[in-house]
Order: C-alpha cells, then sequence, then structure tokens
C-alpha cells in the first residue's frame, strides 16, 4: 500500500505561497513542525508557537534531514541562502492547517470527531477501544486537540487508518469552525453542554454556538451528527439537524441506555438497546458519567457496524483516562484522582460517585478553585454547596481563592470544611492527619495542580 504523500500542486493550492526552488522539490510523506521529529525527506513546517519559533529550528532540521520548508514570508530573507525548496506564506499555522486539509482529502478513512464541555477525551478513548475491535485507528494524542492539535494528528495518519478520531477543543469563538473545517468530519459528537470557558464564551448557549459549529460543518459535507437528547441545550437544537443519530437515557431516542445498578465499589451496570438490540455491560471505569460516555462511545460503533459482541469485547479493554475519575486502591483508602480539570458538572459526576462507593463509609472530598467561569466564578463555586449535606463521615477540605466561598456556603449548612489559604498546610494535613479508611476524592482545574495531593496522599498509602 502506498503512502500518502504530499506534491509540488499541493503546496501550490495553499493560500498565499510562494515557491521559490520548485523544480527541486521531492513528493513528500512526513510534515513536521517539531524539528526533533523530522527525518529524512520531511516538509518542515516553522511554526511560531507560545515559546518556541519554528523559524529557530530550521537548521537543525535540516541537518535531520528535511528537504524542503514552509516559512514566513516576512523572514524569507534570512533564509535566501537555502537550495532547497523553500515555501513562503503570510502564516505559517494557517499553511499548517491547510496542508492538514489536503492531507485529510487523501485518507480514506472515517473521520470521527468529539466535542464538549466535560467527557470528551473519554469518549474520544472509549470510541478508540470499540473500534479496534473492527478497524485501524488513529486517535488524538495527549491533549492535541487545538488548532495545531487537529492538523497534527490528521497529518500523522497513514492509508492503512480506517478510523481517524479526534478530540476537537476550544476556549475562544470559531477555533471550532477551524478545525472542523480542516478535519472534514463523517461523524461529529457533542458530549455536553456545560459551564466551561465561560470567561470567553459567556453563557451555555455561547458554549453551545462554538461547539455547534462542529456538528454544522459535519451535515454541511453529509456527514452524520450524534445527539445527547439528555442535554437540554442539544435537545432545544435538535431540530436543526436532518442526518442524525440520538442517544440518551430519557426521552425517545435511537440509541436508549438504561442503568441497571452499580457494584460495591461504585462501578455502573449498564443496559444499551438500539434497534432491537440489547447490549448488557458493567463498566471497568467508575462513575455515572462515564456510563454516559459509553453509551455516546457506543452509538457511534453501532452506527460504524460494530456488533454487540465487539461493543463488549471493547468495552473490557477501556482504561480510566489519567486524572479523570481514576480510582486508585490501597490497603487504607481509595483515592480518586479527579485532578486533569474542573467544572460544576465534573464535580457533581465526581461527588456522586463518592456517594456510591460502599468500600469505606468516610467520605474526604479535596477541591481546588474551578478556572474560565469569568464573571460567575464566585456564585458557580458557592452553588456546589448544593452537593454536600451535614454528615457525620463527611469533611471537604478547599483551596483557592474562589473556594473559600463554597467553604463559608458549607459552613452555613453545618457541613465539616476546613478552607486552607496556604498550599503546603493542605499538604500536610493529608500527610499526617487522622484519614485512614476513608474515600478522597481530589479535585481542581488544570492550573491548581491538585496532583501534588494526589502524589502526598499515594506516598503516604503505599
Amino acid at each position: 500500500m502506498g503512502k500518502i504523500k504530499i506534491t509540488i500542486e499541493d503546496l501550490f493550492n495553499i493560500s498565499s505561497a510562494v515557491i521559490y526552488n520548485p523544480d527541486a522539490f521531492e513528493p513528500v510523506s512526513n510534515v513536521e513542525i517539531d524539528s526533533r521529529r523530522v527525518k529524512k525527506g520531511s516538509l518542515f513546517i516553522a511554526v511560531k508557537g507560545e515559546k518556541y519559533d519554528g523559524h529557530d529550528f530550521i537548521l537543525d532540521a535540516l541537518k535531520k534531514g528535511a528537504n524542503s520548508v514552509i516559512v514566513d514570508s516576512r523572514k524569507l530573507k534570512k533564509f535566501s541562502f537555502l537550495e532547497i525548496p523553500v515555501v513562503a506564506v503570510n502564516n505559517t499555522t494557517r499553511a499548517y492547517g491547510e496542508l492538514a486539509k489536503i492531507w485529510r482529502s487523501k485518507i480514506s478513512a472515517k473521520v470521527i470527531s468529539i466535542t464538549g464541555s466535560n467527557g470528551k477525551t473519554t469518549v474520544k478513548e472509549m470510541i478508540a477501544s470499540l473500534l479496534s475491535e473492527k478497524y485501524n485507528v488513529v486517535k488524538t494524542e495527549a491533549n492535541n486537540n487545538n488548532h495545531i492539535g487537529v492538523p497534527l494528528t490528521i497529518l500523522g495518519t497513514n492509508k492503512k487508518c480506517e478510523a481517524l478520531i479526534l478530540e476537537q477543543g476550544t476556549n475562544h469563538f470559531n477555533e471550532i469552525e477551524y478545525s472542523a473545517n480542516i478535519s472534514r468530519p463523517d461523524y461529529a459528537l457533542i458530549t455536553n453542554i456545560g459551564d466551561s470557558h465561560l470567561e470567553f464564551l459567556k453563557n451555555r448557549e455561547g458554549v453551545y454556538k462554538e461547539k455547534s459549529a462542529l456538528l454544522d460543518i459535519t451535515e454541511m459535507h453529509g456527514g452524520t451528527v450524534f445527539l445527547n437528547m439528555d442535554d437540554p441545550i442539544i435537545r432545544k437544537h435538535s431540530k436543526n439537524y436532518w442526518n442524525k443519530i440520538t442517544y440518551g437515557f430519557n426521552n425517545s431516542v435511537n440509541v436508549k441506555g438504561k442503568i441497571l445498578d452499580y457494584t460495591n465499589d461504585g462501578r455502573t451496570k449498564i443496559k444499551i438497546s438500539y434497534k432491537g438490540k440489547k447490549i448488557e455491560t458493567t463498566l471497568p471505569v467508575y462513575g455515572e458519567s462515564n456510563a454516559k460516555n459509553l453509551l455516546a462511545a457506543s452509538a457511534v460503533a453501532l452506527k460504524l457496524g460494530l456488533t454487540g459482541k465487539e461493543i463488549l469485547n471493547g468495552t473490557k479493554n477501556i482504561k480510566p483516562v489519567h486524572g479523570r475519575l481514576e480510582v486508585k486502591k490501597f490497603k487504607d483508602a481509595v483515592v480518586i484522582d479527579d485532578t486533569y480539570n474542573s467544572s460544576p458538572a465534573s464535580i457533581e459526576s465526581a461527588v456522586d460517585l463518592i456517594k456510591k462507593i460502599k468500600t469505606y463509609k468516610r467520605k474526604i472530598v479535596v477541591l481546588g478553585d474551578m478556572f474560565e467561569l469569568g464573571r460567575r466564578s464566585e456564585k458557580l463555586h458557592k452553588d456546589l454547596a448544593k452537593l454536600f449535606s451535614p454528615e457525620k463521615n463527611l469533611l471537604v477540605l478547599t483551596t483557592g481563592n474562589m473556594m473559600k466561598h463554597l467553604n463559608k456556603e458549607l459552613r452555613k449548612k453545618k457541613v465539616k470544611s476546613i478552607h486552607f489559604h496556604i498550599r503546603e498546610a493542605l499538604s500536610l494535613y493529608l500527610q499526617y492527619e487522622e484519614i485512614e479508611n476513608s474515600i478522597i476524592l481530589v479535585k481542581g482545574s488544570r492550573g491548581m495542580k491538585m496532583e501534588e495531593f494526589v502524589n502526598a496522599l499515594e506516598k503516604r498509602f503505599e
């Protein structure tokens, strides 16, 4: 099977491109923006990022074997000595996206794109696990879900790829539209609409407006959209789509989920029904939110022709995503690492999980600030108090400028709570206070570095 190649005609199709030494260009099957990953015969694109400027690494890329480069036209003079093909463009980041769009047109894989306020990484991993039972799968790795990461993932495919699963993130308007026009998905899914990135997207309708561009562009190109009808905002806008598959635990839907029961350690037993098929399984990962994520992933898998047996086998292979409701069992405690990020909805899901785990009666909740909530931040932190009621075996530990507002609300409700103005004090508390025989949840937004407290707990209980 031949390789996918970028040709000289493709380079001429990049907007604003001026090509120097075009006769020396040889088709390339490897496009890189990281000079460390360059191999012989690569095309290197000098993209300027937040920390580094690719133009500073062009000579490194050439030493590694790059045989052509794309540069910003304003820096062309600096590289006039090069005798290899040099493509000058107005914006190297946009040129990178345009090349990824060209590459996308050359692959035969089905492209599945996922966005949403919560759960998109987990749904992406679940879809990959299920589809791997039938297809050769490539998926977004790490957190490569933005205007650089989406092209990076697309350009990492080859002709063997049968299913490409993309996570597409955003925190500003028009980012999804940009990346979706590059990926042109055959299938698209929004996990849910929550209070995420409100600093820039203002409110939930703003979040939907931004994320729904993925659905609009998918349908525009004849693709299928998957609609979570349990989400009130997605349900409200569902009539805007005609080529759709609906799913949910409530309402009249194409793919129906039902929670049957919970195991003693808090895992969910679920039944999925679709066109007369019934699939029953116990999730290997924790949290009712993951039952919702599995339902979304199964809806995609069923549409792509997987059998019930293949879905069951794929479900068994699902692993927890690091820092997302990751349950760690020790002799004297259960620690739930949910430190990757935070939002009101994801805190609600995590607190719901610890209530279902019966291993220990005592529950300790460690919470750091939620970020990017804009003007509503203080209120949304206060509103978390509704998740807790005074209980003998419950203790809430908070840290951060915003979580102090939750602490005040909890004290009003007589919920046992301690606020730590100094991080080191919280760390010492977790290391030396009597917290054995407890279920301990640790959660906060990325910038709060709550994983440091998980590390302290691991050292204590190991």
